[in-house]
């Protein structure tokens, strides 16, 4: 568990950057392919269809191993589960190198999702136990925003490296850094400053459901699931697969315009977090508060984005993606709700619910976005209209109501616990949800 009083333990900054480098590495190996899509059609010979299915397919591992990983945390520690994850995804991504089919090039993609979810939820579970209660949620925060320079890193060098090297040359030295980190963590993270390896109880189908059943029993852990589900959604769909057809196809924006709003709101989710890190260590009782804040002026710039007749002009669709990209770090106000809503022995589980909320809703979005564009598309044409783009985008409106219905239920249950337990709790605005 984290420091009980306002120190940090000796050694934190070193075990805290070694393992965000790897969580670095996680999201440039995640977003590696963003810059490869034309030269992976070539040389798998697929559709634009097949293409996408590698997002698809990344979301799905993505979110469906952060359960089975927050139980191996609890069990093995974050230490281990990086140094499997970083092997995962070295070998992933040789894998990846060297395949020459689509059905090979799938097959490391899932894998690269696999050692992708080994990684941030473990980091956290460091930050919890090196760092101060106080600091917690700074940390975390910018752990959420430094990692993000991992697609800024892979979009120009991968390129450079595409064109100068092609492909098999490029990923195997993407990879390569997997190994450096790998003996990195083994000279410097610890999963505590007392031992180098923790291990919690053994895992058993009875220990997996009480671990998982009293996680979601607290309503602070499903307060965290909704706020993370809610605030994630609009920028991971767009910065993953939907946001430059928008703007292009949609919105009648250049390539050029296109990316450049795309790289705005990459600074605005690595400016807000900080920010929100700040204030939410200031006014902790707020956090629910804040968050519904953000989601609704997300929801009111969508509206007038969608609303206006014709193209929304360019200031207008600068401050869509500042606000898409405040939600990135707001979602992560979730963990800080699993943080003080559980023991330490049940840390990874919960993490590990929340976590992966905004990943489901994600995939939802993206998936509706897809089916609705074909619907609303005559002839099944791939030459979507601006139309098009507002009804998908409109699909959102579902996501958000459902999302802040669970929100506000569960922020009445989880001050009603902590004022039943602490009535005096409100008054200090110490830990609250």
């Amino acid at each position: 568990m984290s420091q009980p009083d306002g120190t940090r333990h000796p050694g934190a900054y070193a075990v805290w950057v070694v393992a965000l480098l790897v969580y670095l590495l996680a999201v440039f190996h995640r977003s590696s392919l963003a810059v490869a899509g034309l030269a992976a059609t070539e040389r798998f010979d697929i559709s634009a269809a097949q293409l996408a299915t590698f997002t698809m397919l990344q979301l799905l591992v993505y979110a469906g191993m952060q359960i089975p990983v927050g139980l191996l945390l609890d069990r093995f520690g974050p230490r281990r589960m990086l140094l499997t994850g970083a092997v995962t995804l070295t070998l992933a991504q040789a894998g990846f190198a060297f395949a020459d089919t689509y059905a090979t090039a799938l097959v490391a993609r899932f894998f690269v999702g696999v050692g992708d979810a080994m990684t941030f939820i473990c980091v956290l579970r460091l930050v919890n136990t090196w760092f101060a209660p106080r600091r917690v949620p700074l940390v975390t925060q910018l752990t959420g925003v430094t990692g993000q320079l991992g697609a800024i890193i892979a979009a120009v060098p991968m390129t450079v490296a595409l064109r100068e090297l092609g492909w098999t040359r490029s990923y195997l030295l993407a990879g390569s850094f997997g190994v450096a980190l790998t003996v990195a963590l083994l000279l410097f993270v610890r999963d505590a400053p007392a031992a180098r390896s923790i291990s919690g109880a053994a895992l058993s189908w009875s220990g997996i459901r009480r671990s998982l059943g009293a996680s979601w029993a607290q309503p602070g852990t499903r307060l965290g699931f909704w706020m993370h589900f809610t605030t994630q959604f609009s920028a991971t769909t767009f910065g993953l697969l939907w946001g430059y057809p928008f703007f292009v196809r949609g919105e009648g924006r250049s390539d050029q315009v296109a990316g450049l709003l795309l790289t705005i709101m990459v600074v605005a989710v690595m400016s807000a977090g900080p920010v929100l890190g700040w204030a939410i260590t200031r006014h902790p009782w707020h956090r629910s508060t804040i968050v519904l804040g953000i989601i609704g002026v997300i929801v009111v710039v969508w509206t007038v984005v969608l609303v206006w007749r014709g193209p929304a002009p360019l200031p207008v669709l600068v401050l869509l993606v500042v606000v898409m990209g405040v939600g990135g770090p707001a979602s992560m106000i979730g963990f800080d709700l699993a943080r003080t809503s559980n023991p330490a022995d049940r840390l990874g589980s919960a993490t590990a619910i929340v976590n992966q909320a905004g990943f489901v809703a994600s995939l939802v979005l993206v998936v509706a976005i897809g089916l609705i564009l074909d619907w609303r598309t005559p002839g099944a044409s791939t030459a979507y209209t601006p139309e098009a783009f507002r009804w998908a985008m409109s699909f959102q409106y579902v996501l958000w109501l459902l999302g802040v219905a669970q929100i506000w239920r569960f922020r009445v249950r989880t001050r009603a616990k902590i004022m039943a337990k602490e009535p005096e709790a409100y008054g200090r605005t110490k830990e609250l949800g």
